[in-house]
């Protein structure tokens, strides 16, 4: 599907490492060098034309992300370098503030680092409690067992919506509303979903999301954090700096501007957010039903091929998503994905930055398969084939 309008893929690679970052479409190439070519002024910052039309450009892109995930306003949208900023804003400029002594922060064993690491700083300065919500049998999140890990102390329920390595869909509207009646903020990592899954913060009600948009054809170096308005407006600011500032005369006389300005300390990755705008207008045109539908087909027709190999364990055959994490028997996965390697078919293997999840499946590290919308039946086909000889993969490892 549209594989014509990425460069990348007029190599000869088949590229399965879409839950890392996906390859980018020539608009957005085209949108960055457009910057660099034709504005490369600063943000928010001159008062000449190009800078007009930088900020013109820039502003559109934050309409773009405001109407993608159904934001209520454009405060409601912030730029930030990546997920894993966005998360740590929402952790140590919001809930360090009012998080206090023995409360509880739920999150699961699948979560990612970027999802674990700031609560756990949290527990060291604020001396809160992390409590981990039961996975089921598919190392799945079901409401039921966040019902069940739910304490009086529970303050805050952190999920990624689709995990990086298990790939469930989470059901998090039935959870954030189970939340919401016991006076629960809900955090939602949308890294690996938001491209693959139509995502609306009003229907879902969540409190924060975090996600990136190298991971929905966008360009490295660029996030969103969305927050409900009322309640970005208590987030405290982690940069202090240039251009979020209203006036400063001494220590005591420090004044910020509103939201979402004084949450942008420091001239941005302006190339990146303006091209960002064109990754958002590229999906709505393919449209994301269309994505997930065709991303459910291809994993199916993987899965199949690779329950027929004796040798070759899945972790997680049921999941909805395109996330496939498996082993070859006997054979450490970094050594399979080296074999693979040699004939350019690009997959992850180790423990994809989800370390605590093996205490759960049993398993260090994996290989892992995650499709996007421009991988086909035939790149499938040819990596079964170089998997269904395992005599052939032992040798050539050597």
């Amino acid at each position: 599907m549209n594989r014509e309008d990425f460069p990348m893929l007029k190599q000869d690679i088949t590229y399965f490492d879409n839950g890392a970052t996906t390859l980018k479409p020539q608009t957005v190439i085209d949108k960055t060098v457009e910057y660099y070519e034709n504005y490369s002024a600063n943000a928010h910052r001159g008062d000449y034309d190009i800078s007009y039309k930088v900020d013109l450009e820039y502003e559109n892109t934050r309409e773009l992300v405001k109407n993608f995930i159904h934001a209520k306003s454009l405060e409601e949208i912030v730029f930030t370098c990546g997920t894993t900023e966005g998360l740590n804003m929402i952790a140590k400029g919001f809930f360090k503030n009012i998080l206090e002594e023995n409360d509880e922060v739920l999150i699961t064993k699948s979560e990612h680092a970027s999802n674990v690491l700031p609560w756990f700083s949290l527990a060291n300065t604020n001396n809160i409690h992390i409590g981990y919500i039961p996975l089921d049998d598919n190392h799945y999140v079901t409401l039921e067992n966040v019902k069940k890990a739910i304490t009086p102390n529970t303050k805050v329920i952190s999920l990624a919506y689709i995990t990086n390595v298990i790939g469930d869909i989470r059901p998090i509207k039935e959870i954030t509303k189970f939340a919401h009646e016991h006076n629960i903020f809900v955090v939602l990592d949308a890294a690996q979903s938001v491209g693959h899954l139509k995502t609306d913060v009003q229907d879902l009600d969540i409190d924060f999301m975090s996600f990136s948009a190298h991971k929905m054809c966008g360009p490295t170096g660029v996030g969103v954090l969305y927050g409900k308005k009322e309640l970005l407006e208590n987030l405290e600011p982690i940069n202090l700096g240039g251009g979020m500032n209203e006036s400063f005369d001494n220590e005591h006389e420090v004044f910020f501007k509103n939201i979402p300005t004084r949450l942008e300390a420091g001239t941005p990755n302006i190339a990146g957010v303006i091209a960002f705008g064109e990754a958002i207008k590229y999906l709505e045109k393919i449209g994301l039903e269309n994505i997930a539908d065709y991303e459910k087909r291809l994993r199916k027709y993987l899965v199949d091929k690779l329950i027929a190999i004796p040798y070759i364990d899945i972790i997680n055959i049921e999941s909805d998503s395109g996330i496939v994490s498996f082993n070859v028997a006997d054979l450490f996965s970094q050594d399979v994905a080296y074999y693979l390697n040699k004939y350019n078919i690009c997959v992850r293997a180790g423990n994809h930055c989800a370390k605590i999840l093996k205490k759960e499946v049993g398993v260090n590290n994996t290989l892992r398969i995650s499709l996007y919308f421009y991988n086909t039946y035939e790149e499938i086909d040819e990596l079964v084939e170089l998997l269904n000889d395992k005599e052939k993969i032992v040798k050539e490892m050597i």
